[in-house]
C-alpha cells in the first residue's frame, strides 16, 4: 500500500518552486516523515486509525524485523558465496504481502482490498520444498544446536528466532479472523526452513555446529 509519504510526493505538495515559471530544477524527493503518526496512531490499509500498541502493529513490525534479520544473513551468506542467497530475497519478498495481508484486517477489508492483499498457500508449498531439499543433504540431527557455525549460520539461526516471535504476533490476528491463515502457516514453514538453512550453511562452510552440552552438577 502507498504511504502517505508516497502520496505526498506524488502530488507535489510542500514544493517551494511551484509558482515559479522558467527555473530548471531538480525534481525534490518526498520526505520520508508525514507527522500523521505523532499522536500515537496510525493507519491501516482500510483506512483504520488505531493505536500503534494495536496487535496488527506489533506484527507488522515483528514482520519488518525478520526481513532485516534475513537481510543481514543473506549479506553474511552472499560473502560466502552460497547460492541460496536468492531463496532469501524471495523470501524478503514474500514478507511485504505478509506485511500487507497484515495491514488489511479482515473486519473491515472490502472485497477490493482483500484481493489485493490475500495471501495463498503456494509460498507454503516451496517453502516446504527448499526444507526437504536442504534436508536430504544434511547428517541427523542428534542433539540440541545451539546458534553457531560461522557468521552465515548465526545469522540465520537468529532470524529463526525472529521468526518465532513474528509467527506468535500474527496467531492472535489468525484466531480473531484478522488476517489470513496461510501467513501464520508461512511463517511457522520459514522458521523450520531457516533453521534447516542455519545447517547446510555451517555444513558448506565446514564450520563446527556447537551442540548442548548439559552443566556438571
Amino acid at each position: 500500500p502507498l504511504g502517505a509519504a508516497g502520496r505526498r510526493g506524488q502530488s507535489g505538495e510542500g514544493s517551494s518552486d511551484r509558482d515559479a515559471p522558467g527555473r530548471d530544477r531538480p525534481a525534490r524527493s518526498p520526505r520520508i516523515y508525514t507527522r500523521t503518526g505523532d499522536s500515537g496512531f496510525s493507519s491501516t490499509f482500510t483506512g483504520e486509525r488505531r493505536p500503534k500498541g494495536d496487535r496488527i502493529f506489533e506484527a507488522l513490525g515483528a514482520t519488518d524485523e525478520l526481513s532485516s534479520a534475513i537481510g543481514l544473513a543473506g549479506e553474511f551468506s552472499s560473502e560466502k558465496g552460497h547460492t541460496f542467497v536468492g531463496q532469501l530475497h524471495k523470501v524478503q519478498c514474500m514478507l511485504q504481502d505478509v506485511g500487507s495481508n497484515l495491514a488489511t484486517p479482515l473486519s473491515s477489508a472490502r472485497e477490493a482490498h482483500r484481493k489485493r492483499t490475500s495471501f495463498t498457500e503456494k509460498p507454503v508449498l516451496e517453502l516446504e520444498q527448499w526444507i526437504d531439499s536442504y534436508s536430504e543433504q544434511l547428517p541427523p540431527l542428534r542433539a540440541f544446536i545451539l546458534p553457531s557455525g560461522g557468521r552465515s549460520s548465526a545469522a540465520l539461526h537468529f532470524s529463526r528466532a525472529v521468526c518465532r516471535r513474528a509467527e506468535r504476533c500474527v496467531v492472535p490476528l489468525v484466531q480473531a479472523g484478522e488476517a489470513d491463515p496461510n501467513v501464520a502457516k508461512y511463517l511457522n514453514r520459514l522458521s523450520d526452513y531457516l533453521f534447516v538453512l542455519a545447517r547446510y550453511a555451517a555444513m558448506k562452510e565446514g564450520k563446527e555446529e556447537k551442540i548442548y552440552i548439559k552443566p556438571e552438577p
